[in-house]
């Protein structure tokens, strides 16, 4: 007799920052019984992104104050794992990224085909231009992913996708509490993915571009840069055993980092 296999637990994970505007078009999208559970973590909003997502029947965390994205993210992750959680999607709540294609990314994972999967929305230059995404955005994701592929020897679309899913073992294994609370997150946590020897991939995603869509303005963009290229300087100084850097060291027990940094301590429905 074929033993039974328990069903496999899916919880998307929405960081979120004055996202009351694009919340519901962003969870209309998420195919009905995909998931199992959504968790939105709000970062100190000063809009209503809270009252919309006990609304729409999510499960709500907050951060006392502003922590940050990388912080919010770490929020996030750590409560999916906590609930026992085996693949993980990370959505920005912003309706940049499309949520219908959470079945297909959460595919390619159960297929053991990547252990990571991104949505990539740079497809074509003219798609992106025309979607809305402004020049100097568009040539800095071009920049920096050429940049990263090469250095990683990665063949991706783009390193900067705010889709991001993940088998469980990934949370488990690298130590993204140890990553900035800032942008750069991102993209500290791909190199540890491949650090770590996880497979990384991606799939085709629709651009959307309009002014709620993204909080990060050019001086910003510009730091991100600057610190992605930081962040690859310090990767390659321990792959060659010149630092020993905590990012891509060997995951030890950490704390319940939102007890450590300012999350409220219960979930509201």
């Amino acid at each position: 007799m074929e033993e039974h296999k328990a069903k496999e637990k899916i919880i998307v994970v929405m960081p979120a920052f004055n996202a009351s505007s694009t919340l519901k078009k962003t969870i209309d999208d998420i195919p009905k019984d995909c998931v199992d559970e959504i968790i939105l973590v709000d970062d100190g909003s000063s809009d209503n992104t809270i009252e919309v997502a006990k609304g729409l029947g999510l499960t709500v965390v907050s951060h006392s104050k502003n922590l940050g994205y990388g912080a919010n993210q770490k929020t996030c992750y750590q409560l999916a794992l906590k609930k026992g959680a085996d693949y993980i999607v990370m959505v920005h709540p912003d309706y940049q990224y499309d949520s219908r294609l959470i079945p297909t990314a959460i595919e390619i994972l159960q297929k053991k085909v990547c252990d990571v999967v991104l949505g990539n929305r740079v497809r074509t230059r003219q798609e992106c231009l025309s979607s809305g995404m402004p020049l100097y955005k568009y040539l800095a994701n071009r920049f920096l992913t050429i940049i990263e592929n090469i250095a990683l020897g990665q063949n991706l679309g783009e390193f900067h996708s705010g889709f991001r899913a993940y088998r469980r073992a990934v949370l488990e294994t690298i130590p993204f509490e140890r990553n900035s609370d800032d942008f750069v997150f991102d993209t500290q946590f791909l190199m540890q993915a491949i650090r770590f020897g996880f497979v990384i991939g991606d799939i085709p995603m629709p651009v959307r571009y309009f002014p709620e869509a993204s909080s990060i303005k050019l001086g910003r963009s510009i730091i991100y840069g600057l610190r992605t290229l930081v962040a690859l300087l310090v990767f390659y100084l321990h792959q060659f055993r010149l630092i020993n850097s905590l990012l891509y060291s060997p995951k030890k027990t950490e704390k319940i980092w939102r007890h450590t940094h300012g999350a409220s301590d219960h979930e509201e429905r």
